[in-house]
């Protein structure tokens, strides 16, 4: 997993290991959005923010970025690899989240590519995306990406708000890659 927790960069986008001086930033920027907590798995908000924190220092089969808009020098999120397993060759992508300043932009697609680009270029031959079916704008976004729809997990998650959710699955292997 070290190989995997490094600083990416590509015009806007910095991806940079996520360390305890980015939490406040990152309780910024979690603020700007008080809507979009409820079709997340975790809330960010407030009290949470704290307790969802707490929750990932206990696991250790994650890599953790702070997302920073390199233009401003501002952190506008985080994103992870998700249990990378090189046994496998498989990793997710997920527990992101960006700030509304910077969606819509084409700052999430350069994202994706980086981290993308990285677990392949690290013998990842597999990348998996798991995504709450009420987030559309997730789900297009990783479809955009070339992942496939692999099926949806019905009723396998109850969310922080007690929603029992329906997760669409999504794949893409490292020959479908067109990044």
């Amino acid at each position: 997993m070290a190989e995997l927790s490094t600083i990416l960069e590509q015009g806007p986008v910095r991806l940079v290991p996520l360390a305890d001086h980015h939490l406040e930033p990152l309780r910024a920027a979690c603020a700007e959005d008080q809507e979009i907590w409820e079709i997340y798995p975790v809330s960010m908000l407030d009290d949470n923010f704290d307790q969802a924190i707490r929750a990932f220092h206990d696991t250790s089969n994650w890599v953790r970025f702070a997302v920073i808009n390199a233009d401003t020098d501002i952190l506008v999120g985080m994103t992870n690899y998700i249990n990378p397993d090189m046994n496998t060759k498989v990793t997710e992508i997920g527990g992101t989240y960006i700030a509304p300043s910077v969606r819509g932009s084409g700052f999430n697609d350069i994202m994706k590519n980086l981290m993308i680009d990285h677990a392949f270029a690290n013998g990842f031959t597999r990348i998996e995306f798991r995504v709450d079916t009420r987030n559309k704008r997730s789900m297009a976004a990783v479809l955009k990406l070339g992942a496939q729809h692999e099926g949806t997990l019905r009723k396998n998650r109850i969310t922080w708000t007690g929603y029992v959710r329906d997760t669409a699955v999504f794949g893409l292997l490292k020959e479908e890659w067109q990044g």
